[in-house]
């Protein structure tokens, strides 16, 4: 009786989750219009937000747009990630897709993008792809030498591909770029050496929560799960005159640390 309890408990969580995800869903996408290259700037490793994302492709995917995924992977990436959205997503077919060395890490010393729930972002993509439905995933990022840390290098490096791929777009297709809510941000913040990767694109979102955790590094490379949640109530504008970081600010009510990938211990 305790075990049905439960399974019932977590059915009703993962229902309530998913309705969250495509509120959300349909508040950005009423928000972004027509524009055609949306940001998504997130906290890494969390699950709500690939769900979320989940959720938009496959709005716009039902509207019959082409939609192009754009993730915070490194550019060596594309072609395990090819390979796999043109597979039938079998088995052996993810086992290749995250067997490559990006995926797998030693203990848990990233940043959170390595993890189940952006894998299962990859997998929603290809299923659509392989219902006929014009869906492409690529990944955007690139792994500069140690000496060009902290010039703007790679911030430069990332919008000029993402800038590439919005030229390759169809007419009236969306790109969704999902990347850190630092890369997203449209202003250069104060503290900030160089504008970030957003400053040179176009229409953003900031995703956060007003509780749970979420996966992090420290400046001192401690990473752990880090409580989220500064308060916020559905989706607001930012539009005053000093704060134009993003076009719009989406609170969820939750944050949950992403199912992290684990090459085994440091």
């Amino acid at each position: 009786m305790i075990v049905r309890w439960a399974a019932a408990v977590l059915s009703a969580l993962g229902m309530a989750a998913a309705a969250q995800a495509e509120d959300a869903a349909g508040q950005i996408r009423a928000h972004a219009g027509e524009h055609r290259v949306i940001v998504l700037g997130e906290r890494h490793g969390t699950r709500e937000v690939p769900a979320l994302v989940r959720e938009l492709i496959e709005a716009y995917a039902a509207d019959g747009l082409p939609v192009r995924l754009a993730l915070e992977l490194p550019t060596s990436e594309n072609p395990a990630l090819a390979a796999y959205m043109a597979s039938t997503g079998t088995a052996e077919a993810r086992t290749a897709l995250r067997g490559t060395a990006y995926w797998n890490v030693r203990g848990r010393w990233h940043d959170g993008r390595r993890n189940e729930d952006v894998l299962d972002l990859v997998e929603a993509a290809r299923a659509l792809r392989a219902r006929g439905r014009d869906v492409q995933a690529f990944g955007f990022d690139r792994v500069l030498p140690a000496a060009l840390a902290g010039t703007g290098a790679r911030d430069r490096a990332m919008a000029g591909k993402v800038r590439a791929r919005a030229r390759a777009l169809p007419g009236n297709g969306r790109l969704l770029v999902l990347t850190g809510n630092l890369h997203g941000m449209r202003t250069q913040p104060e503290w900030l050496a160089y504008p970030p990767m957003t400053a040179l694109l176009i229409y953003n979102i900031h995703i956060e929560a007003r509780s749970g955790e979420s996966w992090a590094c420290t400046a001192a490379q401690r990473c752990g799960a880090r409580p989220v949640g500064n308060g916020g109530a559905g989706s607001s504008r930012r539009d005053t005159a000093d704060d134009r970081s993003y076009d719009l600010s989406v609170w969820l009510p939750v944050f949950s640390v992403a199912r992290l990938l684990d090459g085994g211990p440091g």
